[in-house]
């Protein structure tokens, strides 16, 4: 998970400069170990997210020597974790209550406990990405004990306030779950590449049917595997 500058730069496609430049002014999370510094490959994620920084499809990549088990298309995630309308909340708390409530999972899994942790994650800093859109998950995914990795999808029945970057209420949340950090970074990965599709934001704006999204997933997901990497640029 441990990434250098270098890396870094190659997938928010910046150059090292910018990187340095970010560390200095206290923007970018970074850890500084046996004087250099390095980088953690799933908040670096979160972090261009929520700032709407464009990533290189080379996040995507594996290393040569991961194990070679089958991950999901994000398509298949949202399946298995279905898409559910007029979910009702008044706030934080209790949307993240009934999203739980909505998901998916073995029974064996405790809902209070998965609530508390997605709540707590959220206290570290919103996951609320812009444009009405959040994505809940859990920093430490290993500890769920689900079989597969799924995405819920949720539009609420009102608007709320998720301490988004850009201050809009929140209006549809992609909520993550996960059995291990590797599933968990695909997933994520992929949907953030995909939340670029503007016709999928279109289907989510006015809430589309659920075989309109996930065909609008599926094709998105499929470009995101053949477009060519972006040239390192300056950033601001």
């Amino acid at each position: 998970m441990q990434i250098g500058v270098r890396e870094a730069a190659r997938l928010l496609t910046v150059s090292e400069k910018t990187i340095y430049r970010w560390i200095k002014d206290g923007r970018l999370p970074a850890y500084l170990i046996n004087e250099q510094y390095r980088f953690n490959k799933a908040e670096l994620l979160e972090w261009a997210t929520g700032r709407k920084i464009n990533v290189s499809p080379q996040i995507f990549e594996e290393p040569p020597d991961a194990d070679r088990v089958t991950l999901p298309a994000v398509s298949e995630a949202l399946e298995a974790g279905g898409i559910h309308y007029r979910v009702a909340g008044k706030d934080t708390s209790a949307v993240l209550m009934a999203i739980v409530e909505l998901m998916r999972l073995p029974d064996e899994v405790d809902r209070t406990f998965l609530h508390q942790v997605l709540l707590a994650r959220e206290s570290l800093g919103s996951t609320g990405v812009g444009d009405g859109i959040a994505i809940p998950h859990v920093r430490n995914p290993i500890v769920l004990h689900v079989p597969r990795p799924t995405v819920t999808l949720c539009f609420l029945e009102r608007p709320i306030d998720f301490g988004a970057i850009d201050g809009k209420p929140v209006s549809t949340l992609f909520t993550i779950v996960s059995p291990a950090v590797r599933a968990h970074l695909h997933i994520l990965s992929r949907l953030v590449f995909i939340l670029r599709d503007l016709t999928l934001r279109d289907q989510l704006a006015r809430q589309a049917s659920r075989d309109e999204i996930l065909a609008t997933v599926r094709r998105a997901e499929a470009r995101a595997v053949t477009e060519p990497p972006a040239a390192p640029r300056e950033a601001p």
